[in-house]
This record gives C-alpha cells, sequence and structure tokens, in this order.
C-alpha cells in the first residue's frame, strides 16, 4: 500500500506506530495517523492546519487528552491499524488520485482523516474550526493548483504509473524532499550507472534506511543537470 507515499508520509506512519506504542494502544488509530503528521511538523499537511489557523500544539493537545482514557497494553511486533485507520490510507490514496497526483503526501493524509469524517481525529479537527472543503482549498493554494478535481493529463505510460512514480517529474515540480547526507551514496549510483558495462546499481537494505531517498536525490541531480552526460 505504501509503494506510492512519499518519504516525509512514510515518515508520518513510522511516527504514528510510534506513538500507539508511547501510549501503550494495540492499535494504530487515526489520532495516532494525526499526532503523526503534527510530529513530522513540516510537510504540506501542517502548513495547512497552521494557514487555517489551528495551532499544532493546541491540535496535539486535544488528541492527546482524547487517548488519555484509552486502556494501555503491553504489545510485541508491529500492531494493527484500525479499521478507521484503514480506511484513511484508502480515502487518501483516492484524494491524490482525483487530485491527478500520481504520489501520497502529507496533505493527501489530511485530506483523507478529515473525509472519514466520523473518526475521533476528524472530530478534533472539526472542534477546533477545520473544514474538509477548506483544508482542501488550502492544500490546492499550497501545491499551486487552481481548481479541484484537476484534469490528469493523458499519460503515455498509463500501466507503468499504477506501479512506479516518475522521480524526475516530481523533482521538476519540487515535490521531493531536500536529500541530505547521502552525497556518497548518489555518486556511486551515479557512477555505476554511467559505465558501459555492468551498469545496473541495486539498493539493498531494510525498510526506512533511505534507499528511496538516494533515488531521488538523483532524480534532482538530472533535473538540475548535475550529472555527466553518458
Amino acid at each position: 500500500m505504501f509503494e506510492r507515499f512519499t518519504e516525509r508520509a512514510r515518515r508520518v506512519i513510522i511516527l504514528a506506530r510510534e506513538e500507539a506504542g508511547r501510549f501503550r494502544h494495540d492499535f494504530v488509530g487515526t489520532e495516532h495517523i494525526l499526532l503523526g503528521l503534527i510530529r513530522d511538523g513540516e510537510g504540506i499537511a501542517t502548513a495547512v492546519l497552521q494557514r487555517l489557523g489551528l495551532r499544532l500544539e493546541t491540535v496535539k493537545a486535544e488528541v492527546e487528552r482524547a487517548l488519555a482514557g484509552f486502556p494501555k497494553t503491553l504489545t510485541f511486533g508491529e500492531v494493527p491499524f484500525t479499521p478507521q485507520a484503514k480506511r484513511v490510507l484508502e480515502l487518501s490514496i483516492e484524494e491524490a488520485r482525483q487530485l491527478g497526483h500520481n504520489y501520497i503526501g502529507t496533505e493527501h493524509l489530511l485530506l483523507g482523516l478529515m473525509k472519514e469524517g466520523q473518526s475521533i481525529a476528524a472530530k478534533i479537527l472539526e472542534s477546533l474550526g477545520a473544514r474538509l472543503d477548506e483544508v482542501r482549498q488550502e492544500t490546492l493554494a499550497l501545491l499551486g493548483d487552481q481548481y479541484y478535481p484537476r484534469p490528469k493529463k493523458r499519460s503515455q505510460t498509463p500501466v507503468l504509473d499504477e506501479f512506479a512514480r516518475d522521480l524526475t517529474q516530481l523533482a521538476r515540480e519540487n515535490k521531493l524532499d531536500p536529500v541530505i547526507g547521502r552525497e556518497t551514496e548518489i555518486e556511486r549510483v551515479i557512477q555505476i550507472l554511467a559505465r558501459r558495462t555492468k551498469n545496473n546499481p541495486v539498493l539493498i537494505g531494510e525498510p526506512g534506511v533511505g534507499k528511496t531517498a538516494i533515488v531521488e536525490g538523483l532524480a534532482q541531480r538530472i533535473v538540475g543537470h548535475e550529472v555527466p552526460d553518458v
């Protein structure tokens, strides 16, 4: 499910799991996803909330107050998403599709939270003054769109689009986060790609170690004409 999620959106999911662990909950709910968005603090989602006049500290306090009464358990392994949280993830993918985006970012997660409507997270945001249509409009304003939904251009690679993202296009649109501290790995990938033979680099590692960041850094260099001509 998370293949098309941006690095930041995946980080939010990781943070949501950490929040569930912090509260000793045996589930990951919409409340934890909202806390993950707030903890990340730098994505489009939090920028939208702030532009709507919501203070992140206030949102966090309200969520933590709501979670205080939940029973605590000792859990081992990866805790599951609640049905509502799964629905939020599905809605975030749907929101991205309607916007014509081939990636899922923090803004889509926020829209998914709001659109689900019946969750604690959505009700907290609504109680603080957030409304789905306003969240969507602010999201579009930050993304530079002028109307919703944006008509999708006919893709020349429709099948490939179902399984992959055009990272160079995302780099051109400034939709990739800056990559810091991966210069050595990116240079090595460029060297391998520039060879005449045996020029297929393979990035191996556990989830979350930064494999995607290396490729995104390469895409940014390609768009910035910072790679050798081959």
